[in-house]
């Protein structure tokens, strides 16, 4: 059948099962979303305060159901605005198609009004980006690009499609949807050997990443964490891959991780990657991670192997049929005095400055919210203090219920992923931790919530000051507090009622729960301003470069 290329392009959403996409309109992009108007039907359209807003979604949108997410833009400004959101996502190993308009093929080059060449721009920070060209080679381009997001390792793909290109008519010819075949095995040869290291480990410990989790193979690898019976310290992005009450659940690993991970690490003789990328906030000293112990490291990227840290063996492949293949022939193996002084070292050390008079302590918060949120319930972070209080006192029961920016940090993250997590996971609740600081980055985001009726419930861990960097002056700058107190006067509560939105604070311990359940009992988008103290910090830390031996616990 005759199509435009507008056309085409929501039919080949379609062939590939999405129907919901993130984006904002533009010239360019006019024919697009005049077609989008005739699909209204079949593909939702979320229209975000910001393209980097309509990027985060997408990613929050693919992390929290593993679908591949989809954000539209326009050309110039538009599609850099996505530059941020396609990072993310990038470094993060999340599977997201960009589709951007771009002016006329005839204006290519020619500095016309709004052009930018965002293939070019992106190629660093994607799996792929393509410049459609030809109006024949529109459809196998989204085709392609889908197949490209999904296999291997995952990642985004850009499209750029110039305006002329989406006015025109070709036949399209629907095909089948791509259906990820994981077809990359792991060699038996290297199946073996990391079978007989497994077998004679005496104090095996496990390092998860987020490859577990973006593998969907997290049932596999509870498995494999049973049957040599080692403890589990995971990365950021490996949060839920296997529940917080599993007795072989230790917490998150780095800087700040727990003591007890950081012991393991330097006194296990078999330390197993599975998915991570051994990355500066985990392997502070690259030379000394793990230095007593054989490494072995699972992963579907052979580029990972020793580029941070140098491994003994590796098993490079589709990580669900790895885990599945090690497992098979290894005999079930027990590690009681071992697991025993790990759970010793979590009992040894303590935090000297988590009560600051007069303030909630995140950790408070944070206790209160694992008693109200389902085990099933999505919580989203920015990047800073909240999001390491969130890694540390957060119970996760299931995977894709933790969506934070663990690779790149980015500030701002945490609202367009709520706002997507809540779209593709209509049955659960989601929560949005953030920090002020962060929350100012996209606080326009409020007003798509309300628009749509998002029933996000933000929390926002108050305490006036960029607190991360503000606790780095203080260890490593003599308390010289640059451009961290910046006397900003919002009021959280009067900026959400602006918006539409309800607004609601919490000043002392003792309104912690009452506040909360009541937001989450709203079933609506609301707002939690959680005033904190500005001189809380994020401890234990594990100073960059450093070792647990270095460990700070106080910074009175």
């Amino acid at each position: 059948m005759q199509l435009t290329g507008a056309e085409i392009i929501c039919e080949c959403l379609l062939e590939q099962g999405v129907d919901t996409v993130f984006g904002y309109p533009g010239g360019a992009a006019l024919n697009t979303y005049d077609a989008l108007y005739k699909y209204s039907d079949k593909i939702t359209h979320i229209l975000t305060a910001h393209e980097q807003g309509a990027a985060h979604a997408a990613d929050g949108y693919a992390r929290s159901t593993g679908k591949v997410g989809v954000v539209f833009s326009t050309s110039g400004p538009g599609a850099t605005n996505l530059v941020t959101g396609i990072a993310t996502a990038n470094i993060d190993s999340i599977p997201m198609v960009a589709i951007c308009g771009n002016v006329s093929r005839d204006l290519l080059g020619r500095d016309a009004f709004q052009e930018v060449n965002i293939s070019e721009v992106v190629k660093p920070i994607t799996k792929a980006s393509f410049l459609v060209m030809e109006m024949e080679d529109l459809a196998p381009t989204i085709r392609k690009a889908f197949e490209i997001a999904q296999s291997g390792r995952k990642g985004p793909v850009l499209i750029d499609v110039p305006k002329d290109i989406t006015a025109m008519k070709c036949e399209y010819t629907p095909k089948e949807k791509f259906v990820p075949n994981n077809e990359f095995k792991a060699q038996d040869d290297a199946i073996k050997e990391a079978q007989e290291i497994l077998r004679n480990a005496k104090r095996p410990m496990i390092y998860a990443g987020g490859g577990i989790i973006s593998a969907n193979a997290c049932d596999e690898f509870v498995k494999f964490a049973e049957r040599i019976d080692a403890p589990v310290c995971c990365s950021l992005m490996a949060l839920g891959c296997m529940p917080a009450d599993h007795p072989l659940f230790v917490g998150n690993i780095g800087m700040h991780g727990g003591y007890e991970t950081g012991m393991a690490t330097d006194n296990a003789d078999v330390i197993i990657a599975c998915g991570a990328r051994f990355s500066d906030r985990v392997a502070g000293d690259r030379e000394k991670f793990g230095q007593q112990a054989t490494i072995i490291q699972l992963d579907i990227d052979a580029h990972e192997i020793h580029k941070n840290v140098k491994v003994d063996n590796w098993v490079i492949g589709d990580l669900k049929d790895s885990l599945v293949k090690v497992v098979d022939g290894l005999e079930q193996k027990s590690n009681p005095t071992w697991i025993e002084q790990i759970m010793d070292w979590k009992k040894k050390i303590t935090i000297s400055d988590i009560n600051k008079e007069g303030y909630c302590h995140p950790y408070q918060i944070l206790d209160e919210m694992n008693k109200i949120k389902a085990r099933e319930d999505i919580v989203a972070t920015d990047v800073g203090q909240h999001q390491m209080w969130v890694a540390q006192k957060t119970d996760f029961f299931e995977p894709r219920t933790f969506l934070t920016s663990g690779g790149l940090g980015t500030m701002g993250f945490g609202m367009g992923a709520a706002i997507g997590a809540s779209m593709g996971n209509m049955d659960k609740r989601v929560f949005l931790v953030t920090g002020d600081g962060s929350f100012h980055m996209n606080i326009n985001e409020l007003v798509t919530m309300k628009s749509y009726n998002i029933p996000v419930v933000v929390v926002v861990m108050n305490n006036s000051v960029l607190g991360m960097v503000r606790q780095w002056q203080k260890l490593f700058y003599g308390c010289r507090f640059s451009n961290t107190d910046p006397h900003r006067a919002t009021d959280f509560v009067k900026v959400a009622q602006g918006y539409g939105i309800k607004g609601l604070r919490i000043t002392k311990p003792e309104e912690i729960h009452n506040v909360l359940k009541k937001a989450y009992d709203m079933n609506e988008p609301v707002v939690v301003d959680c005033v904190i103290s500005p001189d809380e910090n994020v401890l234990p830390m594990i100073p960059p470069g450093k070792t647990v031996n270095e460990i700070v616990t106080s910074m009175d």
